[in-house]
């Protein structure tokens, strides 16, 4: 049987993207790019978004794109953003079908399709894409928001990126597999946290370095520090767009306080099945927890 600190390890591993999921996201990248270059004024484009700063969960899915438009778009720029998606939208429906494409709050989602197994594997392919058309500030971005009455919303996802990399490096290479940790316990538990983000945005102040040596430890910690803080208002990094805890109102906060004093009792439970010398115990302990992504041998 495989001891809990390996069977981490294993985890830990296991929500890693494969070179396989990397090289069908770059060619999905690729294809969608040289695309939307026949349609728009495409001055570059930059894989933003969890992807990007390396914590993102599997299956692999809303891989973000952003589609930085030139000089010939800025016309969209004075007319209202909703119509910007739509013609972004109409693009790719074009491309792949009705069913295949949607509309989301700041982006349109590509679906390729692709379904995940029973263990979650995908065969190397990646769900989805969602394509983010944005007008270049100088130094930071501007994207449609129709949740935001401004209708437009500034963000920067390379700061988002360096900020990520800096608490990675800080807390000894082991952020962001807590983030991604986390992120699969808050799908396991049915997303009680909106967006996924918020998690790594609370992980930038929460996760307090060194790392102590024990990720055990260091998720129930984590676990306990966002139930305290889950109703505070959480700003967007970059410190340019609205809170990215915006999409929470108090009821939905109470509901995720609940969860996260749950994780952080079923964590604390299982550490001391561990220290008690239940080893098979503690490993089904942090299953229930994670998911059946959690190896058990």
């Amino acid at each position: 049987m495989i001891s809990v600190p390996d069977a981490f390890k294993k985890f830990r591993s296991r929500l890693e993207l494969t070179d396989p999921e990397q090289k069908d996201a770059s060619r999905r990248h690729y294809e969608i790019r040289d695309y939307l270059r026949t349609k728009f004024d495409i001055t570059r484009d930059i894989l933003t978004g969890s992807y990007k700063r390396e914590t993102k969960t599997k299956p692999l899915k809303d891989v973000d794109i952003f589609c930085i438009l030139g000089e010939k778009e800025l016309h969209r720029r004075d007319k209202p953003p909703a119509d910007l998606l739509t013609a972004f939208e109409d693009a790719l429906v074009e491309e792949y079908g009705r069913g295949n494409v949607s509309r989301q709050r700041r982006s349109i989602t590509v679906d390729f399709g692709v379904k995940p197994n029973a263990d979650e594997d995908t065969g190397g392919k990646v769900m989805s894409f969602d394509v983010v058309p944005a007008f270049d500030k100088k130094h930071h971005y501007e994207i449609p928001d129709t949740s935001n009455p401004k209708g437009w919303t500034e963000t920067d996802p390379e700061i988002h990126a360096e900020k990520a990399t800096a608490a990675n490096k800080a807390f000894d290479g082991r952020w962001k597999g807590i983030v991604r940790m986390t992120k699969k316990w808050n799908t396991h538990a049915g997303k009680p946290v909106k967006p996924s983000f918020l998690i790594e945005v609370m992980a930038l102040e929460l996760l307090v370095p060194p790392y102590g040596g024990n990720m055990r430890y260091e998720l129930k910690g984590f676990f306990a520090a966002m139930a305290d803080r889950i109703h505070d208002d959480w700003p967007e990094p970059a410190g340019l767009g609205p809170p990215v805890s915006d999409t929470m109102d108090r009821a939905a906060r109470d509901k995720a306080k609940i969860a996260l004093r749950k994780a952080e009792a079923d964590a604390a439970a299982a550490i001391q099945l561990e220290a008690k010398g239940k080893n098979g115990e503690a490993l089904r302990a942090w299953r229930a927890l994670f998911g059946d992504m959690f190896p058990l041998s």
